[in-house]
């Protein structure tokens, strides 16, 4: 029996990348999987059916209050309650990194409310769902970049320093709910996304050399994390950031 056997967990941004794989080992775990996006999930659901998993597909702005608090009652009319909620929606690989001094308003903005407000947005939303289930889990994407700043980023950086911030004071506001709210920052990962991105073609070799771990990272390297924030063997442990990124930053 998988470790999420009767959980039902949603997913943001798991049309592709990071939360397709994320989705997709969830269900295998056993879980009743929940795919958002606002790209197409149906790749995502197939796939997970296929090998004889559970979910549905559900078009998801988080920054829309009228989707978040549809994504709710879908989720619980179609699997019963709302368990888990993984947080991985946000404006990365559609990036061209570059100097702070040439990032306009609009970008600035566009990146820190999909990324810090839809993290507020989404874990609003489902708070209720998870009273009435007597608990659940959050897990926040967050990002190693918060770590050491890396030039050409400074907006999305900014985002996920948010991320961090919001896990640590939700964190603080639902410890006595029984809701557990952690982060994972993952360094540079080669998601299906940024697979062949020349924008960030400067910054692979000297991630891969700057880690104790000398290779690329990949999706499948979070999963462990990921298990381990959605299961009962983090109950006592909230608003924590757990950084995995081959140990390139040291904390």
């Amino acid at each position: 029996m998988g470790r999420l056997q009767g959980k039902t967990a949603v997913i943001t941004g798991a049309g592709r990348g990071i939360g397709a794989v994320m989705a997709k080992h969830m269900a295998n775990e056993g879980a009743n999987v929940v795919v958002t996006d606002v790209l197409d999930t149906a790749d995502t659901v197939n796939a997970i059916k296929a090998d004889g998993g559970s979910a549905i597909g559900l078009s998801v702005n988080v920054t829309s209050d009228d989707d978040l608090n549809a994504m709710v009652a879908a989720t619980e009319q179609e699997f019963g309650s709302l368990d888990i909620l993984v947080n991985n929606a946000s404006i990365f690989a559609a990036l061209q990194p570059k100097p702070f001094m040439q990032i306009d308003n609009d970008e600035f903005d566009k990146v820190m409310t999909v990324n810090a407000r839809g993290v507020h947005q989404a874990t609003k939303a489902v708070v209720p769902a998870m009273l009435r289930a007597g608990g659940g889990k959050v897990v926040n994407i967050a990002s190693g970049t918060f770590y050491y700043g890396p030039p050409g980023l400074s907006h999305y950086t900014a985002s996920k320093g948010a991320v961090i911030a919001l896990t640590r004071g939700h964190a603080r506001e639902l410890g006595d709910k029984n809701i557990q709210i952690n982060a994972i920052a993952p360094g540079l990962t080669e998601s299906e996304a940024l697979q062949g991105h020349a924008g960030f073609d400067p910054a692979r070799g000297p991630t891969v050399a700057s880690r104790s771990i000398k290779r690329e990272m990949t999706p499948e390297d979070l999963l462990g994390s990921l298990m381990f924030l959605v299961t009962s063997d983090s109950d006592f442990m909230t608003g924590q950031t757990l950084n995995v990124d081959g140990g390139k930053v040291n904390l």
